[in-house]
């Protein structure tokens, strides 16, 4: 009756308002959806909608994070900015009909592109975490993945591939690289199609990284070997050392360092074996014992002069 009244209201008036007080403000009540008149309290409509921003906040409560729900965080590289809806599979009654189909499906409104590229970027990201890469290397790793496929250079590459490649190419970007080996590990591509690929888009993006060195991994295989500081300090300078000598040449950094390792923890107390230094550093044995044969003549020359020997060097083992 309210209503009614409202829209009978002042001749030629299009507006909601009072019948007794037609110039008087009107009071909206999102909550239970009215408009009263601020002079007489009478309420002039019902069901208003709330235009506002449709959000829930649960900033009160007893927590440390604003919790407002808004949504999933827009992804600028989509073409629609992943502004869309995924509903997952039913797991109760309540999402079936009689017959047994699904009552909600999902809308075929991503394009094939969009669909690859969130396909590739979940396979990026479940790899970087097998390792516990961070998350700026997971964002550098979807952006050159986004950079390769705009440029459809690679036609013809699985986008497994694509992705691991990537991935090694951000790592060494942003100093925390990792070997070819670690990253075949985590991933359903080989080593050499990486290592093709790898070469194809640094190309393709006119892009380069910088030369990977023995330091870059020698506190993760010691840490990964527990070895105490004194042993890393003396394997960083023992492969330093025959680096600058010239006594490993052609030889890579990860080999270099497991065979500096194997040297530093031979001449302390904590001793490790070929094979154990090989599982971390991901090198055959064979190819620890080719490069600590190079250094082992002037191992005199290659220990800091602050090391403790438990073994001497005369007594190192001569493989």
């Amino acid at each position: 009756m309210a209503a009614a009244a409202a829209r009978r209201g002042p001749p030629g008036a299009n507006r909601v308002c009072c019948p007794e007080h037609p110039d008087a403000h009107l009071i909206e009540d999102y909550r239970a959806g009215d408009q009263i008149c601020s002079e007489c309290g009478l309420v002039v409509g019902d069901r208003v909608v709330d235009v506002g921003t449709e959000w829930r906040t649960f900033s009160n409560e007893k927590s440390d994070k604003d919790r407002s729900r808004v949504g999933a965080a827009e992804n600028p590289l989509l073409s629609g900015g992943d502004l869309s809806t995924m509903i997952s599979r039913p797991s109760g009654s309540a999402g079936f009909n009689d017959d047994g189909s699904a009552k909600y499906h999902n809308r075929r409104s991503m394009s094939s592109s969009d669909r690859a590229l969130v396909n590739a970027f979940r396979e990026i990201t479940g790899m970087a975490d097998r390792i516990n890469l961070p998350r700026n290397i997971v964002d550098r790793t979807q952006m050159l993945f986004k950079q390769v496929n705009d440029q459809k250079s690679l036609k013809g590459r699985s986008n497994d591939a694509i992705s691991a490649a990537c991935l090694y190419i951000a790592c060494r970007q942003e100093g925390v690289p990792r070997t070819f080996k670690e990253i075949c590990a985590i991933s359903r591509v080989s080593k050499k199609e990486i290592g093709r690929v790898f070469k194809l888009i640094l190309k393709a993006l006119e892009t380069s990284v910088e030369l990977i060195t023995t330091g870059d991994f020698m506190s993760r295989f010691c840490s990964n070997l527990n070895l105490p500081s004194q042993v890393q300090r003396a394997a960083t300078h023992i492969a330093r050392k025959a680096v600058e000598l010239d006594l490993v040449p052609g030889r890579s950094p990860i080999s270099v360092a497991a065979a500096a390792i194997y040297m530093a923890s031979q001449a302390s107390e904590e001793k490790r074996t070929q094979k154990e230094i090989g599982d971390i550093a991901g090198v055959a044995d064979v190819t620890i014992r080719q490069s600590y044969r190079l250094i082992y003549p002037r191992a005199h020359e290659l220990f800091p002069s602050d090391f403790t020997f438990h073994t001497p060097i005369d007594q190192l083992p001569q493989l």
